[in-house]
């Protein structure tokens, strides 16, 4: 059962300011940015009283200041889904080239889980295969990505645990570059907010999150149209996009971003039921609102310094801040706005047309009624 949010658990950090603490720290008594940020599922805010979402735990946190606004069980270790394709991302990113092609294969369309419909003997760019893996979350699209890196899914898997250890994400550990459920394969939280504020410092990364559709190659001929899972793309203005995910055992997961009024704001989510996009949504209005009244419950940890120097696109003054969607510019391709409409209907709406026929075929015509209770005559 849910513990009743908080109106202000406590209103003074423990930490001195945002920014302070290092993954260094993961030696001492308090958890890593900050002692108001653990395992537990009371939420913490200060200065206003965050919405009740569905979400085991969730972070809200400026990533360009790197300060806590809001949480909710931070450092619980959960399944992250797919949205742990954000640590594969910022490993396989700096080490591919984007123009090399890579050639399809049985293993790539045999893999189990999400697909984005990487063909045995297909070539693909690994730009493509990046668009891929981000829009529709394709496990395919990883794989040959990861097969293409030198040490296949065992180099990826060891860079990944180093890097989440240099990010200060020390909740993290991962066994499956693709998110996939698997034994000992956990992250948190506030773990995520950690990577989304480090991908969202590289533009390729932000690109790539913040892109609504691509085309992407049939087995025989032409193309077919892929659309961004993360919905709040297409209905939160300032979006940034980054990731969503799902399995059987980590239920809904999510990442999710937006800039407004000059700061960049994440919300990340874990074990969710269901509507994460419309908590993230209450979340973001919720911190955009509140801003100026909000008092940091914590900090977002700092990566090592060989992290730090290690030639990401990183800027002393702090994650460069993505470009804004140009929603007044957006040009659709046919059956791009068909799709746009269709992600801003609610669920409910879609049975709307079956309850429609059924009260239609109740009420028949009063004269069809008639007509089926009048004696049928013999026929000769």
């Amino acid at each position: 059962m849910r513990v009743l949010l908080t109106a202000g658990a406590a209103t003074v950090m423990l930490v001195a300011g945002p920014l302070t603490a290092t993954a260094a720290g993961q030696g001492s008594r308090s958890p890593v940015g900050g002692a108001q940020l653990t395992t537990g599922s009371t939420v913490v805010a200060a200065g206003a009283t965050p919405p009740a979402v569905h979400a085991s735990a969730y972070v809200v946190a400026d990533i360009g200041t790197g300060a806590v606004l809001a949480a909710k069980a931070p450092h619980a270790k959960l399944r992250p889904a797919s949205t742990l394709k954000t640590l594969t991302a910022l490993v396989l990113l700096p080490r591919l080239n984007k123009k090399d092609v890579v050639v399809g294969t049985n293993q790539d369309a045999g893999i189990v889980g999400s697909k984005v419909g990487v063909y045995p003997g297909l070539r693909y760019s690994v730009d493509l295969l990046f668009e891929g893996m981000f829009l529709a979350s394709g496990n395919d699209a990883v794989n040959a990505l990861v097969q293409h890196d030198e040490g296949g899914t065992a180099g990826t898997v060891q860079r990944m645990n180093k890097l989440a250890a240099d990010l200060g994400a020390l909740d993290t550990h991962v066994t499956d570059p693709t998110g996939l459920d698997a034994d000992g394969q956990v992250s948190s939280a506030y773990d995520l907010a950690l990577f989304a504020r480090a991908g969202l410092a590289r533009r390729d990364f932000a690109k790539y999150a913040a892109t609504k559709y691509t085309n992407f190659p049939l087995a025989e001929s032409g193309t077919y149209q892929v659309a961004n899972q993360n919905k709040l793309l297409f209905n939160y203005d300032g979006a940034l996009g980054v990731k969503t995910g799902y399995t059987t055992l980590a239920r809904n997961t999510f990442i999710g971003a937006a800039r407004r009024n000059g700061h960049t704001l994440v919300v990340t989510m874990l074990n969710s039921p269901h509507g994460v996009t419309g908590d993230a949504t209450e979340l973001l209005d919720w911190a955009f609102r509140n801003y100026s009244t909000l008092t940091p419950v914590g900090t977002l940890a700092r990566p090592t310094a060989a992290e730090e120097t290690s030639g990401r696109n990183t800027s002393k003054k702090g994650p460069v801040a993505p470009p804004l969607p140009n929603r007044s510019r957006t040009v659709l391709a046919p059956g791009q706005a068909v799709q746009a409409i269709v992600f801003r209907i609610p669920a409910w709406a879609y049975a709307a047309p079956a309850f429609l026929l059924l009260a239609l075929v109740l009420r028949r015509p009063r004269a069809l009624r008639a007509h089926s209770r009048r004696p049928k005559g013999r026929r000769h």
